[in-house]
């Protein structure tokens, strides 16, 4: 059963990251020191350390490699750590699509309409800025939005916040991720490898029979994803699309229903032998009884909720400041104009003005045509702020500013990394403005919370 006091003490620190640190603030301060110590006599060191090979090998196979090569630890961030971060989106955007914000169209509607707006505005704003040059492969750079960063700024104003308006922000983010994850999948494939993509979906195929089969066992899915992770490296497809499909393929559907389980415990209870006062130690009756009820509450939590729970710390607090402190070491130094250049400013406008006209006009289209309207608590000055944060861009924009650069053109990867952060930190603070203004003020919040 574990130690007791370890246990607490896990339970006690990740409900503290999960409640009391801003996910948001930690990616800001880790990409900040990145940049720093890119820019310092330690950045020779800073570089050099990413390339440092990695390998997990047992005889002659090496997990950690690429076509024989080993991958490097800036490689095994961006391939098999992120690849992590995205079953974790998967597993939220599988959850949003069974019982949230997406799981009926009516419900659907607004958040999706705004999230492709989202997506074609600042598309277009980039290709109108970029077409015809080489920095015109990065066009998918500015239409994502950080779920965990712009959710961190709303959360800020606490209480002030319409619970409707974080669901839609919510809402038209998971949106946003598909959108990447679709862009990730088809438009950064090169050299199908046919015979390990096969595999791969061979073994996706074994996973869903075993969903339907009510296959709970988490071991299992976690094995077999990392075998669909390695197929998906050596195939062609990015590495990071086979932790959203695993992640669909996780059981959603816990053992037991939280009526049966009520009933168990009540029974066990009851039939708890009687507690010496006097011992310190526990009967072998008493020992089995709490077995039971551990398993019972095991077989209550599905295991995606499972997985999605205990992810969270790792991929927010491990995962994406790691990822953030390695891509985003922009040495800020040079000349001819190779600090900021054309995809710098294409990608900050993109991301500031191209989200913001793209979320809220179409979702002013939307409600002006009857399509759908705006839910309860929501208003268009409230909606022009969250507009603003869906600006905030960072992991995905960055991760596609890798795919789109990394291998090519340094000055172009570094140019895209520095509109990234620059038109992340400028949406971040343009729209905390807005919401400061439009929002109401806590005195109004409290008197009302009294009456």
């Amino acid at each position: 059963m574990g130690n007791p006091i370890l246990k607490t003490f896990d339970y006690s620190f990740r409900s503290f990251l999960k409640h009391r640190v801003n996910g948001g603030m930690v990616l800001m301060i880790v990409a900040v020191l990145a940049m720093a110590i890119a820019n310092s006599p330690w950045a020779e060191a800073y570089h050099a350390f990413w390339s440092h090979p990695v390998s997990l090998q047992v005889g002659g196979f090496n997990l950690f490699s690429h076509h024989g090569e080993p991958l490097t630890l800036m490689a095994f961030i961006n391939d098999a750590l992120m690849a992590v971060f995205f079953f974790s989106v998967g597993l939220e955007i599988k959850r949003e699509v069974l019982v949230g914000e997406l799981s009926s169209l009516r419900q659907a509607l607004l958040p999706i309409i705004a999230a492709v707006g989202g997506m074609i505005v600042p598309v277009a704003i980039y290709f109108a800025m970029t077409a015809g040059t080489p920095a015109e492969g990065g066009l998918a750079i500015p239409m994502a939005t950080d779920i965990a960063f712009s959710l961190g700024v709303l959360s800020l104003f606490g209480k002030r916040v319409p619970l409707s308006l974080k669901i839609f922000l919510t809402a038209f983010a998971v949106v946003d991720d598909i959108g990447g994850i679709l862009v990730i999948a088809f438009c950064y494939t090169s050299h199908l490898a046919g015979g390990y993509l096969l595999a791969a979906f061979v073994i996706l195929a074994i996973l869903l029979i075993a969903n339907r089969m009510q296959v709970m066992s988490r071991t299992f899915y976690c094995v077999s994803g990392i075998v669909v992770w390695y197929l998906f490296l050596q195939s062609g497809v990015h590495a990071t699309i086979a932790g959203v499909l695993v992640a669909f393929t996780i059981p959603s559907i816990p053992c037991l229903n939280v009526k049966k389980y009520i009933t168990r415990i009540r029974e066990n209870i009851t039939e708890f032998p009687h507690f010496d006062k006097s011992s310190i130690l526990l009967t072998p009756n008493q020992i089995d009884v709490l077995k039971s009820i551990e398993s019972a509450s095991d077989k209550v939590i599905s295991p995606l909720q499972f997985m999605e729970d205990r992810m969270h710390g790792m991929v927010n607090y491990l995962i994406m400041p790691l990822f953030a402190f390695a891509n985003a070491g922009i040495t800020l130094s040079g000349g001819g104009g190779e600090i900021a250049g054309m995809v710098t400013y294409a990608v900050v406008l993109g991301l500031v003005l191209g989200k913001f006209v793209g979320i809220y006009l179409f979702t002013w289209l939307a409600v002006r045509m009857r399509v759908t309207s705006l839910p309860q608590g929501m208003d268009w000055k409230n909606v022009a702020g969250v507009s603003l944060l869906g600006g905030i861009g960072f992991t995905v924009s960055l991760f596609i500013a890798n795919l789109s650069f990394g291998a090519s053109d340094e000055i172009l990867l570094n140019q895209a990394k520095l509109g990234v952060l620059a038109g992340t930190v400028l949406a971040g603070i343009l729209g905390y403005i807005v919401l400061h203004v439009v929002l109401p003020s806590k005195k109004s919040v409290l008197s009302r919370a009294d009456s």
